[in-house]
């Protein structure tokens, strides 16, 4: 029997003391960490049984543990390049142990035994919201979406996502807009911009957030990679808010791994014969919380006053006071010659505001008509 201590569910998560202390013991975790048979459930039974990373490695390389194919890599793997390949990519490796590994990774039956971080170091535990959810997301979606986004950043709470399109995407653009702090968890290497879609936002997430992988460089991405993702996602944040979700969504695995956890589930309602609000309705008629916005969001969370004073919204507008004329005419969905007349304009003189605010994210076309978009919300 194991003397380790475990949860209430009996699952053991703790790594024994020291497992990649030494630097020999650390070198082995990167070997380790880059096979890919090796699920860090296996790595956590071989850390319980053999102590330390190196005696691990020794293992796996014998063909005492592991498959074939996790002995035959091993064989071939130099440490040296894998490091070399992190510090290209400008990222560090942070092994279980050291003093900025997340101990609420620990919660998880299985723990990556390190992250590859690029950007700020990763955030105070409690401080960290995650928001998910459709890829194909509805505009409005995308637009609630970034509007939480940037209003959590705002309180000086860090928003946690996966990168992906849509409703991911957005709640990072929102944290950035605000000046805030992101965290992006990839399901494929570190050094990988994945989707491609996101190259130009995980950049900037790198240079202003926080890029995290239990992956090292050179893994592509893989299906089975990105619900392994979600439970990181889940296990980082102190709540986890959906936002859309079709039936069968990721974001459905990511709601089940954190109610797992014990963190608190958030949902965002739609219209009830929208197929994208499944999930949040789903979630809401098995006790998810519903919100109506990040007030309610706070609120629950007991994060009322969060970093109110610490950080500014930098995505504030400058609208002059023609645009911010025409803004106050759109009510609902109107015609650019509904906002002419209510200005005492011709349609000709209204269209370019309207297309500048457009161009500024404050209301959208469709289908000749001019709506405001959420997330114009508190920025004219």
């Amino acid at each position: 029997m194991s003397d380790l201590p475990v949860r209430d569910d009996g699952l053991a998560t703790k790594w024994p003391d020291g497992f990649a202390k030494a630097r020999a013991d650390l070198r082995a975790l990167l070997v380790l960490s880059s096979l890919r048979a090796l699920t860090p459930l296996k790595l956590l039974e071989l850390a319980r049984l053999h102590g330390s990373a190196r005696a691990c490695l020794t293992a796996v390389r014998e063909g005492r543990a592991g498959s074939e194919g996790d002995r035959r890599y091993a064989g071939d793997l130099d440490p040296d390049d894998i490091e070399a390949a992190v510090s290209a990519c400008e990222a560090r490796f942070v092994p279980v142990g050291a003093d900025d590994y997340p101990a609420q990774l620990e919660h998880l039956s299985d723990p990556p035994a390190g992250l590859f971080v690029r950007g700020r170091p990763l955030p105070i535990p409690g401080s960290v919201v995650a928001v998910v959810g459709a890829r194909n997301c509805s505009g409005s979606g995308g637009d609630m979406a970034w509007n939480i986004g940037r209003d959590l950043a705002a309180r000086g709470v860090c928003v946690i996502s996966g990168a992906a399109r849509g409703i991911d995407a957005a709640s990072h653009e929102g944290a950035l807009a605000a000046g805030g702090h992101t965290v992006a968890v990839l399901g494929c290497g570190i050094d990988r911009a994945y989707p491609p879609g996101s190259r130009s936002l995980l950049a900037r997430i790198a240079n202003e957030g926080t890029i995290v992988s239990e992956y090292p460089p050179g893994v592509p991405a893989g299906p089975y990679r990105f619900p392994a993702r979600n439970r990181i996602i889940a296990a980082l944040a102190r709540g986890l808010v959906v936002v859309e979700g079709a039936a069968g969504s990721g974001s459905l695995i990511s709601a089940e791994h954190a109610l797992d956890l014990g963190r608190e589930v958030f949902a965002v309602p739609g219209a009830v014969d929208n197929p994208l609000a499944e999930v949040p309705h789903t979630l809401i008629r098995e006790g998810a919380t519903l919100i109506r916005g990040v007030d309610d969001l706070l609120s629950d969370l007991g994060l009322d006053g969060a970093g109110t004073a610490g950080v500014g919204i930098t995505a504030r507008l400058d609208v002059t006071p023609s645009e911010r004329a025409a803004f106050d005419r759109i009510t609902g969905t109107v015609l650019p010659e509904t906002v002419a007349r209510g200005l005492g304009l011709t349609v000709p003189e209204v269209l370019p505001l309207l297309m500048s605010l457009e161009m500024k994210g404050l209301v959208r076309s469709v289908g000749g008509r001019f709506q405001r978009r959420i997330r114009a919300m508190g920025r004219v």
